[in-house]
């Protein structure tokens, strides 16, 4: 079932124009592609919010109406507030059922839990890659890639070339590239003696006011009469009378 998505035609253009639009709750954006010409539009943010928190928004043929007028399209891009994480502008692109189209589809990752890297030998499953550069034609276009990771032992990967893709999907790679998908991989884990030998590193070679004073008593005794104290001194005499 296809994601759709309603929008309008928009006539005021320019900076002050999309800011004004976006304070009645509205989402400046344009749709471009195919035989027709670029349209620029409006969409009501509350809608379309919602709509790209669904991974499906991002990966698939979306239909959109444009006042009622249907076309399949892709989303394109998007630009967010920096802070307050509003939808700025939007960008959709028309495609035609006899081309094929380059998009980026989501993997999902399953069975790690029960690999022999990790359930054997207490490895932890690492995603290289979230997401895969595929091109196709738009009725082949996948929702997701699915990673079976089921056969895994630590140190082992899974490559690109390695996935099973759906008919009609092709991964695009550049000059012989198979980039790493996944893999398992060795926790890193601290001894009882590694982190007792950690302890007993001091902070740094500065001597502290206990290890400063044996040497400024030494000193004092090698100065005679200038490193005592006016009171040791008195007594001194006092003895001598």
């Amino acid at each position: 079932m296809k994601i759709e998505i309603n929008a309008r035609k928009r006539e005021a253009q320019g900076t002050g124009a999309s800011r004004r639009l976006r304070r009645t709750g509205q989402v400046p954006g344009i749709v471009y592609g195919g035989s027709k010409d670029a349209v620029t539009i409006e969409l009501n943010h509350k809608e379309l919010y919602q709509h790209l928190t669904n991974e499906a928004f991002h990966a698939s043929i979306l239909t959109l109406k444009v006042d009622g007028e249907a076309q399949d399209v892709l989303l394109r891009a998007f630009n967010m507030h920096p802070y307050k994480g509003h939808v700025q502008h939007i960008d959709f692109q028309r495609v035609s059922k006899d081309k094929k189209i380059h998009m980026k589809v989501p993997l999902h990752f399953v069975n790690a839990e029960v690999s022999p890297g990790v359930k054997e030998q207490g490895g932890v499953a690492n995603h290289v890659l979230n997401d895969l550069d595929v091109t196709c034609l738009p009725d082949d276009l996948p929702g997701f890639i699915e990673v079976d990771m089921g056969h895994l032992t630590i140190g082992h990967s899974i490559h690109v070339k390695e996935l099973k893709l759906p008919k009609g999907v092709e991964a695009v790679l550049y000059r012989g590239e198979n980039p790493v998908v996944a893999t398992i991989i060795q926790p890193v884990l601290i001894t009882e003696e590694e982190a007792t030998a950690a302890e007993a590193v001091p902070a740094a070679d500065v001597p502290t006011t206990e290890q400063a004073a044996p040497d400024k008593a030494a000193e004092a005794a090698a100065g005679g009469d200038k490193g005592a104290k006016p009171a040791e001194k008195a007594a001194e005499k006092k003895e001598k009378k």
